[in-house]
């Protein structure tokens, strides 16, 4: 909140100096009005956006975030085959995993979670927010999250490469993101690659309280 509040305050300083010389600052004045550039500013910068653009930005750098998690698995498939690169990635995806855990259980100022606590946090993970075609079910007992359209999975299709076996690196990710929030939680899979899958199904899993 405090950052929140000095971004602004720069961002109305600046307005301010540019109101003075009756004019309204553009984006070009603003960068070069502000010089040494700092988070507060960067705040202040991305407060200047329309909601729905500071949006699309968003989710423009979530997918950015993922054209590199694909380019460097392709490279590594390339020089040491699908199999080290797949260990690879599930390493990196677990440890992922808690970082992103942590940090949203901090976003949400929540220390205990349950089922439908954890399908709240992961619906607000970069992977869940990457996945453009989704469903989500929540009871008390259990949550259940499908991909119903996979466009990592369809972007090897158009390049001519199988299907990525992605059931372990995702089960090692969503296991290791439940468990950060709430060790008593399983998460089971019902169908991932290299499971057979329908065309509109790719991958469920279900969260639950361990038996």
């Amino acid at each position: 909140m405090l950052c929140a509040q000095q971004g602004q305050l720069v961002g109305s300083h600046i307005f301010k100096i540019f109101q003075a010389q009756d004019k309204y600052p553009t984006q070009n004045d603003w960068i070069a009005e502000v010089g040494k550039l700092d988070r507060d500013r960067d705040r202040a910068l991305l407060s200047s956006l329309p909601e729905q653009k500071l949006i699309d930005l968003f989710f423009m750098h979530i997918r950015n975030i993922f054209r590199v998690d694909g380019l460097y698995f392709l490279g590594i498939e390339r020089k040491l085959g699908t199999e080290a690169a797949t260990e690879i990635d599930k390493s990196c995806w677990r440890t992922m995993a808690a970082i992103e855990a942590r940090e949203i259980g901090r976003f949400l100022g929540r220390s205990q979670f349950s089922v439908p606590n954890i399908m709240e946090a992961l619906q607000l993970t970069s992977w869940s927010l990457d996945q453009r075609h989704k469903e989500v079910e929540v009871s008390p007992a259990k949550g259940v999250f499908r991909v119903v359209s996979c466009e990592t999975q369809l972007t090897r299709r158009r390049k001519g490469l199988p299907e990525f076996p992605c059931k372990q690196v995702r089960y090692e990710y969503l296991r290791a993101f439940a468990q950060e929030l709430n060790p008593q939680l399983d998460v089971l899979c019902h169908v991932c690659p290299p499971d057979r899958h329908s065309e509109k199904l790719w991958c469920e899993w279900e969260f639950r309280s361990k038996q």
